[in-house]
């Protein structure tokens, strides 16, 4: 099991930008692959990007490529989400997950992991 903690969240206005961070620790020696999710108001939540345990794979909702860009340092355990272009519609609490992996391959499906942080809170104003 590995302990995940967001940070990076707050209030911005529209067209701002905003960079998640995501620290593991715990069980940091395996190898993970990681993403972020989103619950806004009102809303199921949703998956926004992942990224495989080397780095080599990433993949975006549809609705977000070109804006969002997810990264990792993993001397560092540490997963990033930049968030450029913010309109209030990516209001939400950001959730970083991870799940032990070694494959190249991207899972979007949030029963697809097993490790969850508190969230971090993203609020875009117009």
């Amino acid at each position: 099991q590995v302990q995940l903690v967001e940070s990076g969240g707050g209030l911005v206005q529209a067209g701002g930008s905003l960079r998640l961070s995501c620290a593991a620790s715990g069980r940091t020696s395996s190898t993970y692959a990681m993403a972020w999710f989103r619950r806004a108001p009102g809303k199921e939540r949703e998956f926004v990007a992942a990224i495989t345990w080397s780095g080599r794979s990433r993949y975006y909702a549809d609705s977000l490529k070109g804006r969002f860009t997810i990264s990792r340092d993993n001397a560092k355990n540490t997963v990033y989400l930049q968030m450029n272009s913010l309109n209030p519609e990516d209001t939400a609490v950001y959730y970083c997950a991870a799940r032990p992996s070694k494959s190249d391959s991207v899972i979007t499906v949030r029963d697809g992991y097993s490790d969850w942080g508190q969230g971090t809170q993203v609020t875009v104003s117009s």
